[in-house]
């Protein structure tokens, strides 16, 4: 009768909440014993909030069903990939067995190296097993070629499985297949870019593609969408095609209503081409032309980013960018990059559409900008530059310049993992490289970045990966630019365009520090666009 939540906590090792929020004091958490252990379950407010309980005790090890906080438990830890495999074996029930097969595996994979992929979910450098990681994160790729195994084969050796599994190395390759490389790291980049959803401009808004990326990308709550061109043909297109494109402005720069914007993003452009053969009433003409008049909103502040390349060749379409928003402080050239999804992972690939024939100092360049756009996605780069050389072995002009791009890469970036000249099928094969070159970077962890010679061959490997190998991917990525410009390759697919959106705008997200919400409210367009709402 006296025995109260007070008095139960006391000297407790473990507690584990299901109740109600806030139904646990301070004192409570002070009073437990070392190393304390917190469940605080409660939704959407939990027993204890993570704060407090954090600041009563600094030994705490603390979980609650918020995304928001370390250690989140949630029934999609559980529930998918228990069902998972328990359907692929037919199994006739779901026993004890098979739950506690579910919870050594989880328990199992906390304590392995986590994947770069996740790191980039939850915006951390590092996640690793400690008091802030004592349960897989439930965007982590692994689970499902974890858990549902261990079901499967819990099953089977309970003698309730119809169907057992002959193969599990195939079944693991199949669970893999099913959950989709790209679409893992699309949610990753998605859930990023919902945080903090900047406007971007579609240039090619007469398209039908575009206006249904742009539905999606304001349904998704990634970003604000600004559509340019004809807005009769846009409204009309929209309307014959059944595409919400309620709350998005429709800018035509070709209308009078923007005559004086037109003569102000071309007063700009002008002062900054004049004594490189324009002159001001090409400046004010040009400023008709969606590409030129879209880089401007970017520049000015109009707008945080820019999509554009289906419908227009993929020089006629980052002229522009270059001539108004220009490359980064320190870059002479800008590169294209894809992200290409395989069974080992992400791989980034460049240069795939920019410089024909780099020099190693172009080459170095490339390598230092791509490896600081694989950081931003919280992923350490561990660089390969390729070649038909391995470390010396000709002494080819061809082998020479990316020899000696990497030696310029290590002078800037002593600390970068950068390797070279080396043969793609080195880069892969550890054993090949301990054996026959021991001293060699890229034996510390695998190889995610791979750096072409020159366009022709990054090119042709990408679309050879792509094609024959059925990689997919995202890209391509520009590099090198104050402000961030995507440029699409000519008749790109739904899914790649909105692929291309979320990069923008975590790119901008990077490159634009303003406060988005208030930008909106600034701009001669805030009626017209729709709030983004988030829950936790």
């Amino acid at each position: 009768k006296d025995y109260d939540l007070t008095k139960a906590l006391k000297d407790a090792d473990v507690f584990v909440g299901l109740s109600v929020g806030n139904v646990v004091t301070a004192e409570m958490v002070k009073s437990m014993a070392k190393n304390p252990i917190v469940f605080a379950m409660a939704n959407p407010d939990p027993e204890i909030t993570y704060e407090l309980a954090t600041a009563a005790r600094k030994d705490i090890i603390m979980a609650t069903g918020r995304s928001d906080y370390p250690n989140q438990v949630n029934n999609v830890l559980g529930f998918p990939y228990i069902f998972r495999g328990a359907l692929d074996v037919r199994a006739t029930s779901i026993n004890e067995a098979m739950k506690l097969a579910a919870v050594k595996a989880l328990a199992e994979l906390t304590r392995e190296p986590v994947p770069d992929i996740v790191n980039l979910a939850y915006n951390e450098k590092t996640i690793a097993f400690g008091p802030d990681y004592i349960i897989p994160k439930p965007l982590d790729p692994r689970l499902l070629s974890t858990i549902a195994p261990a079901v499967a084969k819990a099953a089977m050796e309970s003698g309730i499985a119809k169907y057992p599994i002959q193969d599990w190395e195939a079944y693991k390759l199949e669970l893999n297949k099913r959950l989709g490389l790209d679409n893992q790291l699309s949610r990753v980049i998605g859930n990023k870019a919902r945080k903090d959803p900047k406007r971007v401009v579609f240039a090619d808004a007469e398209n039908i593609k575009t206006l249904k990326v742009a539905q999606m990308t304001q349904e998704e709550g990634v970003g604000y969408p600004i559509l340019l061109g004809d807005e009769s043909k846009i409204r009309k297109l929209a309307a014959n095609n059944s595409i919400d494109i309620d709350g998005m402005p429709i800018v035509d720069p070709k209308a009078d209503e923007y005559h004086e914007l037109r003569k102000q993003f071309g007063d700009i452009f002008y002062s900054r081409r004049q004594r490189k053969g324009l002159n001001r009433h090409e400046a004010y003409k040009m400023m008709q032309e969606r590409n030129y008049f879209g880089c401007m909103m970017v520049e000015t502040g109009e707008a945080d980013c820019m999509i554009s390349g289906l419908t227009r060749n993929y020089p006629s379409t980052i002229r522009p960018a270059l001539q108004t928003i220009g490359t980064e402080d320190g870059v002479k050239k800008i590169a294209g990059m894809y992200i290409m999804f395989t069974k080992r992972g992400p791989l980034f690939l460049a240069d795939t559409t920019i410089n024909f024939n780099p020099t190693s100092e172009e080459l170095a360049e490339i390598t230092l900008l791509v490896a600081k756009e694989v950081k931003q996605f919280n992923i350490k780069p561990r660089i390969a530059m390729l070649s038909y050389s391995n470390f010396g072995s000709s002494d080819s002009p061809e082998a020479n310049l990316v020899r000696k791009a990497r030696e310029l890469v290590k002078l800037k970036d002593p600390t970068l993992i950068c390797d070279g000249e080396v043969q793609g099928i080195l880069a892969f094969n550890k054993e090949i490289l301990k054996d026959n070159y021991p001293f060699t970077e890229l034996l510390d962890g695998e190889v995610n970045t791979l750096i072409f010679p020159n366009l022709a061959a990054g090119n042709i490997a990408y679309n050879l990966l792509q094609e024959v190998g059925g990689a997919d991917t995202i890209g391509p990525i520009l590099l090198g630019l104050k402000k961030p410009v995507h440029v699409l390759q000519l008749g790109s697919s739904i899914r790649s365009i909105f692929n291309m959106v979320l990069i923008a705008v975590v790119d901008a997200q990077m490159k634009c520090k303003t406060d988005t919400q208030e930008e909106i409210k600034k701009s001669r367009w805030w009626n017209k666009f729709k709030k983004i709402s988030h829950d936790l």
